[in-house]
């Protein structure tokens, strides 16, 4: 069963990658390597004994999308994981978020609606419930604003779907709204590389250990929280991608209630940025060096999962602790820095 993989050889995307071939399916991968490598496909070749099929394409030209689906008439689900996804840096480029965001999206769905049966897995965020009024946060939260065009992106990312499912009968699709993904694959080949400074906590506090950076800024320590760090739900990278097959196979197969669900992705727990920084003490057995700053903005206080209906429906559920994982993409840094 062929499965097509949007930004397959990013973070997310690679050890989905890994997880899908593991299963069985073969998989084709669109990546433009705006903010991945090439190099990752031998190293998911490595992992799997299998080479998946790249293309190298920008989805944004419509008349490519086009072409690819002619090619390839045999693609019976799609993971879409393409996108730019940095929050800061899409509010200094909100037009490069929504042509690279939307217009992406509607080209792929224009074909699937094409199709007589399809499976569509949409990579979704926390990003799209803002500073929730309770937690943890489940799928019936209200979608607040968004934040940034980021998170914008994803709310109308949402929409359209939803709004295509409804008049399309051969398309089913799950949106997957992640939390905190961190980690790397345990045999430390694939793994968080970060283009530029990190975005991200984990690839940050990991950079810092090493010497590549030379301190962390914790922003704000004085949130309503046990330790005054803001709260986050981090959750292994494996663990993620190993929903996204769950999710796939639950509309390959049938057993979706509605041709459009939506499941919270995370652990369910939520840790304070001064815990992470200790779990990476603990695993690493290093010091780490980092300094209070001023909060920064647009950071909410809390964010954790409510993880029920990925448990009790899809059948998920996230099985590595923040030291395991935390372990795991220091391993990978060590590995990638040669240390």
């Amino acid at each position: 069963m062929k499965i097509l993989v949007t930004g397959g050889l990013g973070f997310i995307g690679s050890h989905t990658v890994v997880e899908l071939q593991n299963k069985g399916f073969e998989v084709v991968i669109i990546d433009d390597l705006s903010n991945s490598s090439q190099e990752v496909l031998g190293r998911i070749t490595s992992i799997t004994g299998k080479e998946p099929v790249f293309e190298k394409m920008d989805l944004r030209e419509k008349g490519k999308v086009t072409d690819f689906f002619k090619r390839h008439q045999d693609v019976q689900g799609v993971i879409h994981f393409a996108a730019s996804k940095a929050v800061g840096e899409s509010v200094d480029m909100p037009l490069h978020y929504y042509e690279n965001n939307i217009n992406t999206l509607v080209y792929i769905l224009q074909e699937l609606t094409q199709k007589e049966k399809v499976g569509f897995i949409f990579s979704s965020s926390c990003t799209v419930y803002g500073q929730a009024d309770t937690m943890p946060i489940t799928e019936d939260a209200p979608v607040k604003p968004a934040e940034s065009p980021y998170g914008n992106t994803k709310q109308i990312g949402e929409e359209i779907i939803r709004d295509t499912c409804k008049v399309t009968s051969g398309l089913n699709a799950i949106s997957l709204r992640y939390f905190n993904p961190m980690g790397a694959h345990p045999s430390a080949a694939i793994g968080e590389l970060p283009i530029g400074v990190p975005q991200n906590l984990v690839p940050f506090i990991t950079q810092t250990g090493v010497g590549l950076r030379e301190q962390l800024s914790v922003f704000g320590d004085d949130y309503p929280t046990s330790d005054g760090t803001c709260i986050r739900d981090y959750i292994h990278v494996v663990d993620l991608a190993k929903a996204h097959v769950v999710a796939l196979e639950r509309l390959l197969e049938g057993k979706n209630k509605e041709n459009y669900e939506v499941f919270n992705v995370g652990t369910g727990t939520g840790s304070t940025v001064l815990e992470v920084i200790k779990s990476f003490e603990k695993v690493s057995g290093k010091k780490l060096n980092y300094k209070i700053v001023d909060r920064r903005a647009g950071d909410i206080t809390t964010a954790y999962a409510d993880t029920t209906r990925a448990n009790n429906i899809l059948g998920w559920k996230a099985e590595s602790t923040l030291d395991e994982a935390m372990k795991s993409a220091w391993d990978w840094e060590l590995k990638v820095r040669n240390k």
